[in-house]
């Protein structure tokens, strides 16, 4: 059974054997059994105390044993180009995609990357993964970005450096930057979402006129204890590295912190707990209200990268339109979903479906569900059952060629907003 940690960007001490975390200091002359003190920084020394994220590292050997990375071959679709082609304003709807003989890291298929990505460490990608083998003797690092793991279908157990974190539907877990891990599947297969974000990381979005408690609360993010592999042998390293995949081999298992203390670590989040705000008396709130995390930008209430969700919740606001209203917005919105429907579409849009409306894209509810909640008895109503997500950025996205040339595309997305009715003026003559 995994031991969890809570709080959000708490300092965090911990140690998979006892004795093993120095006492005292960070880098001794002669760290507790031989040990290596390794810091592992996702912000620069000099950032201001309350956004550095650091953590120290005790592990067994150094993370920088290696040979020269080479070019990986394997995850043809993880990474590739974007299409070049120029970009149209449409909108854009895949299905879910099937499960394949592939492990995690090898059926990672990038769809839609917002942004100038690694290079500018500004935007955010979308990546779908359908798998049913275990990594077993690879791992696996992100260089260029944090990873928000959204899992759909089929629980995952993430054994990281820090620590084992078991995620299934319904919750989501953060990979930092810079951190190495390998994912099982104690289901036999998975599918589902990861939000790469190349951009500040995540925190907690301000509360404001909200107040002290609400949306996603610190105590509910659960940061694993210190755990370690102590496996010698071949075992593969495969780095994403400025938007490509290299590999090289390391005859050992990097997964052997032994103990570890600070604030950069990965963690778990279970989004049931997510407590949701809305409207009491009448309109629908900006989605903005359902923030869980924050990536800010430079300009200040433009996000790098938001991430939120549309949780169960009750709907009690009079005279008013209950589903997302229709709008153009400078935001950029990728959207999917974990299960059960969401109540601005009526149709099509299932569990591990990913949709795109880029910045000023008209969207909105589809004519049923316009119609269903234009004559709805107002009367208070719990959307239950469902767990709808949107990963929102300053920055437009681009799809792959893949993504534009895939079986799942949508190719008759635009008609879910036809066959609405032209609204009827009164006479003028």
């Amino acid at each position: 059974m995994t031991d969890y940690q809570t709080g959000f960007g708490n300092h965090f001490a911990t140690e998979a054997v006892p004795g093993a975390l120095p006492i005292g200091r960070n880098s001794p002359q002669k760290p507790p059994f031989g040990l290596y003190a390794e810091q592992l920084s996702g912000t620069a020394f000099t950032a201001p105390r309350h956004e550095n994220r650091r953590s120290w590292l005790y592990r067994l050997r150094p993370s920088a044993a290696h040979p020269a990375f080479t070019r990986y071959t394997g995850a043809k679709r993880f990474a590739p180009g974007l299409s070049k082609d120029p970009l149209a304003p449409n909108r854009l709807r895949w299905g879910p995609t099937e499960i394949e003989d592939a492990d995690w890291l090898d059926s990672l298929t990038t769809m839609i990357v917002a942004g100038d990505g690694p290079a500018t460490q500004a935007g955010v990608a979308m990546h779908l993964y359908a798998a049913s083998k275990d990594m077993i003797d690879r791992a696996f690092v992100s260089g260029d970005g944090e990873l928000l793991i959204l899992p759909e279908m089929g629980a995952l157990t993430l054994l990281t450096e820090l620590g084992r974190i078991d995620v299934k539907p319904g919750q989501v877990a953060l990979i930092p930057r810079g951190v190495r891990f390998r994912v099982t599947l104690p289901d036999g297969k998975a599918r589902g979402y990861v939000a790469e974000n190349h951009g500040q990381p995540f925190r907690l979005p301000d509360l404001g006129p909200i107040g002290s408690n609400g949306l996603a609360n610190p105590r509910d993010f659960e940061t694993p204890a210190a755990w370690f592999e102590d496996r010698e042998g071949k075992f593969e390293l495969v780095q994403k590295f400025l938007g490509s995949l290299w590999t090289t081999e390391l005859g050992r298992s990097p997964l052997d912190v032994v103990a570890w203390h600070g604030n950069y670590a990965p963690w778990r989040y279970d989004l049931a707990r997510f407590n949701t705000i809305g409207s009491i008396s009448f309109d629908h709130p900006d989605p903005s209200i359902f923030t869980v995390l924050t990536s800010p930008s430079d300009v200040p209430g433009t996000a790098n990268a938001d991430f939120v969700i549309f949780p169960p919740r009750w709907m009690v606001a009079e005279d008013t339109f209950r589903p997302p209203w229709f709008h153009r917005n400078v935001m950029s919105e990728a959207m999917g979903l974990i299960h059960g429907a969401y109540d601005a579409k009526a149709d099509g849009f299932v569990p591990g479906a990913l949709s795109l409306h880029n910045q000023m894209s008209g969207h909105g509810p589809d004519v049923a569900s316009w119609k269903g909640a234009s004559e709805a008895e107002l009367k208070p109503h719990k959307i239950d059952g469902t767990m709808a997500f949107m990963i929102e950025s300053r920055w437009v996205f681009r799809a792959t060629d893949f993504a534009l040339q895939t079986g799942t595309l949508d190719e008759d997305y635009d008609q879910v907003w036809t066959g609405f009715p032209k609204a009827q003026l009164p006479d003028r003559t």
